[in-house]
């Protein structure tokens, strides 16, 4: 539901160099808005429309495939990272009472998980659903100016799974601080980073939706992160920085901004990465196109 719609504050742009392997030759990295506090979270529905967080004011906003920017969604959860599964229903890290939410297209929301072994959660903060139907989410402990507690109940930040039949399981503890988090299309991999230790690590999917064979992917973390259709990573913070399947680093995207949380692909061709960065939401077309 579109409840109100805003004029653009106006655009700037930044000129990427030719010669790159996933930027479009002669593209621009393009200014969207700057009238955020601070942006996160970006998901594609079905039809190539993006949908992003803006946290500290507690919204949820539409970027559609036409251009038009949208408020879709108030009094939000404090929503932080986002996923559309392959119905459409939006999934969203609610950590304004440590939820994992799923909404409907009419912003009607449901808590699927708030605690662990009767402990409330520390706060979910990205989230990537398989096509298998696999809930997968981060709880790292970020203390927020919004809660009443001073600290965790539950002393691990850890990688959890909510499967198809409701259950919540914890698939890794092992993490200074997990963050960013996305699988590969054909659900056999997953990608998590640990922001506070400067690694991604990648696992193989099993049938069953549990892990296996955790791997140190690169010496990097991420606030957030996507995957393209020729396999290669993006990871974000300092711009976005562009790793092939084996973990070579083949771009890194510059972005005016003090930081840079999440990344994702929009359009209706899905071949224009979107970007969340601080205050700030840009555009820059692309030579590959989303792997999802």
């Amino acid at each position: 539901m579109l409840l109100c719609s805003v004029a653009f504050s106006g655009t700037t742009t930044f000129t990427t160099k030719d010669g790159s392997p996933v930027v479009a030759t002669g593209a621009e990295l393009k200014e969207i808005s700057n009238q955020f506090s601070f942006t996160e979270g970006p998901a594609i529905d079905r039809d190539g429309n993006v949908y992003f967080t803006d946290q500290p004011n507690n919204t949820i906003w539409l970027y559609d495939i036409h251009g038009e920017l949208s408020l879709f969604m108030d009094n939000a959860g404090r929503a932080n990272g986002m996923f559309f599964d392959t119905r459409n229903n939006l999934y969203a890290c609610a950590d304004e009472k440590n939820e994992l939410w799923k909404i409907d297209r009419k912003s009607k929301t449901k808590a699927l998980v708030n605690s662990f072994e009767n402990n409330p959660l520390n706060g979910p903060n990205d989230v990537w659903v398989s096509k298998a139907g696999f809930i997968y989410f981060t709880d790292p402990y970020y203390q927020r100016p919004y809660w009443e507690r001073k600290s965790p109940q539950i002393a691990h930040e850890g990688l959890y799974l909510l499967d198809t039949k409701g259950k919540v399981t914890l698939l890794d503890k092992d993490f200074k601080r997990p963050n960013g988090i996305v699988g590969t299309a054909d659900g056999k991999l997953l990608y998590v980073a640990d922001i506070n230790d400067q690694k991604t690590y990648r696992y193989d999917i099993l049938s069953d939706g549990s892990l296996s064979n955790r791997t140190l992917f690169v010496n990097q973390g991420s606030d957030g992160m996507t995957l393209d259709s020729e396999g290669n990573l993006y990871l974000t913070g300092d711009g976005v920085t562009v790793y092939n399947s084996e973990g070579e680093k083949i771009e890194h995207i510059k972005v005016p901004a003090k930081w840079t949380a999440n990344v994702s692909f929009y359009g209706k061709d899905r071949n224009i990465l979107f970007i969340t960065a601080s205050e700030k939401i840009f555009t820059l077309q692309m030579k590959v196109r989303s792997a999802h």
